[in-house]
């Protein structure tokens, strides 16, 4: 699908809304003749005037703007209004537009094994000789995707949607052991002759190059055969009821991130869309030892940051200290271990501090930050010192007060013996024939 930015400016036309469906902007990917390498992308700009009624056709302007082949022009039929929704349809002016690719079809029976029994030998294939499109399409905030096929008479404009497949969880975030719900739903024209046979649904999974089938289901027989994915199911009331072939998934794993394809079948046609599957959980933290011991001022503190049970793998580890004062300090990430695969898939990743408590203040908070995609997690420990050479302030005005009371109590103890004698105290020193006698009282 090409990037929004490339895309043409077609002021008078594009995206001026027809009843409740767009005009889509498009590009017409042609096929390249002789094979080989080509200097850039062969494709021309097109237009698919969409309408729920081919009545609707008949007052549509067929002038087009002078960017626009008038041979890139279509006009679609969509009873079902897939093609219509307002995600497709973005506010006049916005620099947000759906991204829509078309490309010429060529219908062929399928290999796929479940999907073989759909084609029918005696069925005519009249029906096939015809101008067919894949059309491929996602909303303008990126939500949804839409894969389209259509058909028109040879020689002619005027198509017919005879399958659309549609996902609206382009991209799905999940907690480790939650349910996942992979959205994806079609619709098949009734009035088709290739919809009377059956469909089949398939979904596989891709992750950095590797692939895996995780479940295969023949509608035509009503048999699931196969399911290479513990825990995943479909709705098959709803299946066959809606057209809704959503996956599901009854506890969300580490492994399950990756991109998911959900495939449908009919007798000759195929259509697909693909969308992300995200498991992230954030991490634990832990400091040991927790709490510190009371350490003297000016010596050296060993902390660890235990961070574990997270994925994806990123994560960003550093300390921070807050003082008594309210002020924050980073620390630094210390010195970070090599993460290490747990058996649930999940990771576990530990950083050690060294703290030197010379500057650190009296007293104060050490905290460990763990930034996630799942989330930022902080745990903390107190940390007090002793032997701090400077009071402070409180300290100061602490120390005057216990002073004040001490010698509160001093005299209230010598009033105390005072009053209890004859009010006289005598004193003697003999220092020979000397005697002092003092009168009080």
């Amino acid at each position: 699908v090409p990037n929004p930015s490339t895309c043409f400016n077609i002021f008078h036309l594009v995206f001026l809304s027809h009843g409740s469906c767009p005009v889509l902007e498009c590009w017409f990917m042609k096929e390249k003749v002789g094979g080989g390498l080509s200097g850039g992308p062969n494709q021309d700009k097109s237009l698919l005037y969409v309408h729920k009624h081919a009545d609707s056709h008949r007052a549509e302007s067929h002038d087009a703007p002078l960017e626009v082949n008038p041979d890139r022009l279509y006009f679609v039929t969509d009873p079902a209004a897939t093609l219509c929704h307002r995600s497709l349809n973005p506010r006049r002016g916005s620099s947000n537009k759906p991204m829509c690719e078309i490309n010429p079809l060529h219908p062929q029976p399928s290999t796929l094994e479940l999907a073989v029994p759909l084609t029918e030998p005696a069925l005519s294939p009249i029906y096939l000789h015809a101008d067919w499109l894949s059309t491929a399409l996602q909303s303008f905030d990126k939500t949804m995707s839409i894969s389209a096929i259509t058909r028109a008479p040879t020689g002619t404009k005027e198509h017919d949607v005879i399958l659309t497949l549609t996902t609206k969880t382009v991209l799905v975030q999940s907690r480790l052991g939650a349910p996942v719900l992979l959205d994806c739903s079609f619709w098949a024209n009734p009035s088709s002759p290739l919809t009377g046979t059956g469909f089949a649904v398939e979904w596989r999974y891709q992750f950095r190059g590797d692939g895996r089938l995780v479940l295969a289901y023949d509608g035509k027989s009503d048999r699931l055969s196969h399911t290479g994915e513990e825990g995943a199911t479909l709705d098959f009331e709803a299946l066959h009821g809606r057209g809704n072939a959503s996956l599901i998934l009854q506890e969300a794993k580490v492994h399950h991130s990756g991109i998911y394809i959900c495939s449908v079948y009919l007798p000759y046609l195929q259509a697909q869309v693909a969308m992300e599957l995200q498991v992230v959980e954030p991490p634990s933290l832990s400091i040991h030892p927790s709490p510190l011991p009371l350490t003297a001022q000016g010596q050296t503190i060993n902390i660890q940051c235990e961070a574990s049970g997270f994925a994806p793998l990123s994560l960003d580890l550093h300390w921070e200290f807050k003082g008594a004062d309210g002020k924050t300090k980073v620390l630094g990430s210390g010195s970070l271990s090599s993460h290490r695969q747990l058996w649930d898939g999940t990771y576990t990743q530990s950083s050690r501090l060294e703290l030197d408590t010379a500057d650190l203040g009296r007293a104060g908070e050490v905290a460990c930050v763990g930034v996630h995609p799942g989330g930022t997690r902080r745990v903390s420990v107190e940390i007090n010192l002793i032997g701090f050479s400077s009071p402070s302030i409180e300290d100061s005005m602490a120390m005057v007060g216990v002073a004040l009371v001490l010698y509160g109590l001093i005299k209230l103890v010598s009033w105390s013996f005072s009053g209890s004698g004859n009010n006289k105290t005598s004193i003697m020193w003999n220092g020979g024939k000397e005697k002092w006698r003092f009168l009080c009282g």
